[in-house]
């Protein structure tokens, strides 16, 4: 355990360093998990956040994401985890334990639901947090206000059921360790143009706010 704790402070103290000097650079990280559900959607859309980081926040963040499964002790060399997808989710005892430690260590995990995952995202994250439940953050919390405004919470990037788009935390220790996209599929919005044909505006939309999770995430 002290080894996975070391890689992790490692890993943070990397991702400091690189927030003020562009010569260092990391990797953001696809989660890769079990159930059935697509976790590989979108697959254009971490590369298109990071050079959008890169533009607008002066990162250095390759372009060239990571998967990492949830049980790996790779997970600590990431600041920065992003999960997606439409279905199933299942983590195992060992799993949840691994997820856990790496956000109670320092980690950002980002669940983006593309619809269709919300019942069985709960159930998962109820394992690796039971004693936390997922609340509703006010538009005035940090994560809408960091270099981009949303000061109506995040922006409804595809219409789905027509439900308004919700962004929920789980907050461990008054520290936000997940920030829960619903009705609102950023990671669609990220893709390249051609993918969903969304309005440039929307877009645009969709990666300003992925740029405040980063700039949120890597700032804790």
């Amino acid at each position: 355990m002290k080894k996975i704790f070391l890689l992790l402070i490692v890993a943070f103290a990397v991702t400091s360093f690189k927030m003020s000097n562009e010569s260092v650079s990391l990797k953001l990280a696809l989660l890769k998990y079990s159930g059935g559900g697509d976790w590989y959607s979108n697959p254009t859309a971490l590369p298109n956040l990071a050079k959008f980081c890169n533009d607008n926040l002066k990162t250095n963040i390759d372009p060239d994401y990571g998967t990492v499964e949830v049980g790996s002790v790779e997970l600590f060399n990431y600041p920065f985890l992003h999960m997606t997808g439409h279905g199933n989710v299942v983590f195992s005892d060992g799993e949840a334990e691994n997820l856990r430690n790496y956000l109670l260590a320092g980690g950002f995990l980002h669940i983006d639901d593309n619809f269709g995952m919300d019942p069985y995202v709960r159930v998962a994250m109820k394992k690796v947090f039971p004693e936390l439940d997922f609340i509703e953050l006010p538009f005035g919390h940090e994560i809408y206000n960091q270099k981009f405004e949303f000061t109506n919470g995040l922006p409804k990037i595809h219409k789905h059921k027509d439900r308004p788009a919700q962004g929920f935390g789980l907050i461990w220790e008054g520290r936000l360790v997940c920030f829960y996209s619903y009705e609102c599929d950023l990671g669609d919005g990220w893709e390249d143009a051609s993918v969903h044909k969304d309005p440039e505006e929307l877009r645009q939309k969709a990666l300003r706010m992925g740029a405040n999770l980063i700039q949120y995430a890597f700032s804790r």
